[in-house]
């Protein structure tokens, strides 16, 4: 999710739940490493384009079988109250074909690259280019109850749910010089 205080983001609060909106609710958490294979049940490649100056983000994955999934995602965060519970916001899809995707693709764009590893119950994902070393595990739950009765996972070490310099938005600006600082604040050393 972007940070609320970007251009993006001016007029969000005009933005309200309705017929194709959700509510999402994660927690993110630091890993120091991507997991072990032998938890893992299925990856996927992701590229993500943050189109410039809005709160749209445009997603390819690719699935292990070379299918291609291609969607256009808006999200919109959601005041939370005492600033935990993993309520990030509200969220909606919109899925592309291949002539939708490529048109929309030809607007200006920050990307980020990453591998998705599925190591149930969390989806981890592990970046590539200047975040390399960045590996992010994130738990999706459907009520306000699940996201607080979830334990804080082994190997993980730290939550990073309401630090916003951990969101896709905030990633994809930030330097390698940024994210080695981040990750030193927690002990974290990637080469």
């Amino acid at each position: 999710m972007s940070d609320t205080n970007s251009p993006a983001h001016q007029g969000a609060s005009a933005i309200h739940p309705g017929k194709y909106a959700r509510v999402e609710r994660e927690r993110r958490f630091l890993m120091p490493g991507p997991p072990d294979p032998s938890t893992v049940t299925a990856t996927r490649m992701i590229t993500d384009r943050y189109l410039t100056g809005t709160r749209l983000r445009l997603r390819r994955v690719e699935l292990p079988d070379g299918t291609l999934e291609r969607k256009l995602t808006q999200k919109v965060p959601a005041p939370r109250p005492g600033g935990t519970g993993g309520v990030q916001g509200l969220i909606t899809n919109t899925y592309l074909s291949a002539t939708e995707y490529d048109l929309l693709a030809t607007l200006p764009a920050e990307v980020l690259t990453k591998t998705r590893c599925s190591a149930p119950p969390l989806g981890v994902d592990v970046f590539g280019g200047h975040l390399r070393g960045l590996v992010l595990a994130e738990a999706e739950f459907t009520t306000d109850e699940e996201a607080h009765a979830f334990a804080f996972p082994a190997g993980c070490v730290a939550e990073v749910t309401d630090d916003l310099r951990f969101t896709g938005g905030r990633l994809v600006g930030a330097t390698r010089r940024d994210l080695l600082a981040w990750l030193a604040e927690h002990g974290l050393h990637p080469e």
